[in-house]
């Protein structure tokens, strides 16, 4: 699937927004993906999570035990990853402020890839790393629907994205006039409990 497709998807689903945001890494700006838009539509869902699957296939990792997202936003895209690779689907969700696997028994040496919807500045791929390697997981990499900081990301590991597409996010003191005259929304899930 190219880049082009993938957004037309997000695009026939009203999922590419225009106006002020506060992205979930704390970021603002002038475009927000709202994936839970694509997300209302199993077919939409089910093409981008199978070229994911196959993306991931195809990158050579060797044999991958689980996928493992964060929740929120990673729940549907993980589920569907690893319904396609045939594999079992996990997450982490926050407790006390950090990723923990909660619901779920990882063993030793479980090979794994971490599954999200969309990759900003890699934070909570690196939290959900972060906690994998804790448990003594062997995280092979992170695959995203898009990855908006254009490859820019740092997740710690290596970044698997069905899409890249570049988009301007600023600090909240950095803000060009245009984007500063508009009123800020935050529709991303941190902060939820």
């Amino acid at each position: 699937m190219t880049r082009d497709e993938v957004l037309s998807l997000f695009r026939e689903a009203g999922a590419i927004l225009e106006g002020h945001f506060i992205l979930t890494s704390g970021l603002r700006s002038p475009v927000f993906l709202q994936k839970a838009r694509v997300f209302m539509y199993p077919d939409k869902t089910e093409k981008l999570c199978k070229a994911l699957a196959e993306k991931i296939r195809a990158s050579n990792l060797g044999e991958i035990d689980y996928i493992v997202s964060p929740a929120l936003g990673g729940l549907i895209p993980g589920y569907e990853t690893a319904r396609h690779l045939g594999i079992p689907a996990m997450w982490v969700e926050r407790e006390d402020g950090e990723f923990r696997l909660r619901r779920f028994d990882l063993p030793k040496g479980a090979r794994v890839i971490v599954v999200e919807d969309i990759v900003t500045t890699g934070l909570s791929s690196r939290e959900t790393v972060t906690s994998l390697k804790a448990l003594g997981a062997e995280v092979l990499g992170v695959a995203c629907l898009i990855d908006r900081s254009g490859g820019e990301a740092d997740a710690s590991v290596p970044v698997i994205a069905l899409a890249e597409y570049k988009v301007p996010a600023y600090e909240a003191d950095n803000l060009p006039p245009e984007l500063a005259a508009l009123p800020a929304v935050k529709p991303g899930s941190r902060g939820l409990s």
